[in-house]
């Protein structure tokens, strides 16, 4: 499965540094779709178009919009950005990162929570995964910093990224923000390891939320995997086109 993909990033790779222009046209590109997606994924309503406005001219979507919708864009361009940053400084994923992270996310939404491990127990609407008791999530965080550091030069990027992903939202660290976090740390994963930023789209949403509950409840990731792989395959057909 990861054969095609590995053969295109090292075409992609061939053509390394990139034009200012394209790196420009693609940062834009991506900041939109990633959070438009990512953002429709958790059920804002902003179109794609509402969502670049938003972030290319600076607008304000008025009537039937909230304050809410519009900040989770402003502060989800904001997490892309700290992501880029982390990578272009060589610093790796911590517990630290993570937290900083969930914080730019519910910044101004929920200050109480933002960047705030839970502190009571949680359910998950529409799943049979109950995730683990509030009092476990430190220690399991823990956990999974340990397993990445142990296995990141050990498996496929594309594999890490999705088995990172999934033990994440397993434990379900926050009261709210996981999935847009998981989604930023899986992409924080794949571009530390050389790949594009990567997009799971909205109009995949029932195929990814089956892949994750089959993940959650049956342990076969192999579905979950498959749809990450399928988004970073896209990812990169977009910059191979973009740089001819």
């Amino acid at each position: 499965m990861f054969g095609e993909i590995d053969k295109k990033k090292a075409l992609l790779d061939t053509k390394r540094p990139f034009n200012r222009i394209i790196v420009d046209n693609l940062k834009k590109y991506f900041d939109v779709e990633l959070t438009y997606n990512s953002n429709a994924i958790e059920g804002n309503t902003l179109t794609i178009t509402e969502t670049k406005v938003i972030l290319e001219d600076g607008l304000t979507i008025g009537k039937g919009k909230s304050l809410r919708e519009h900040l989770e864009v402003i502060n989800h361009k904001e997490a892309i950005d700290y992501i880029e940053d982390i990578v272009n400084k060589n610093i790796d994923i911590s517990e630290r990162v993570i937290r900083d992270l969930h914080s730019i996310i519910l910044k101004s939404i929920d200050n109480k929570n933002a960047g705030e491990y839970r502190k009571v127990n949680v359910l998950i609407s529409g799943s049979q995964h109950k995730p683990i008791e509030h009092f476990l999530v430190e220690e399991k965080m823990k956990e999974l910093i340990d397993w990445y550091k142990e296995n990141k030069d050990k498996i496929h990027p594309i594999e890490l990224a999705a088995q990172f992903y999934f033990k994440y939202v397993y434990i379900h660290p926050f009261i709210g923000g996981n999935g847009r976090t998981a989604r930023l740390l899986m992409n924080l994963i794949l571009m530390r390891n050389g790949y594009p930023i990567t997009v799971i789209k909205n109009d995949e949403r029932d195929e990814y939320m089956r892949a994750l509950e089959e993940t959650s409840v049956e342990k076969n990731i192999y579905g979950f995997i498959k749809i990450i792989a399928k988004a970073v395959d896209r990812s990169l057909d977009t910059y191979l086109h973009m740089i001819g």
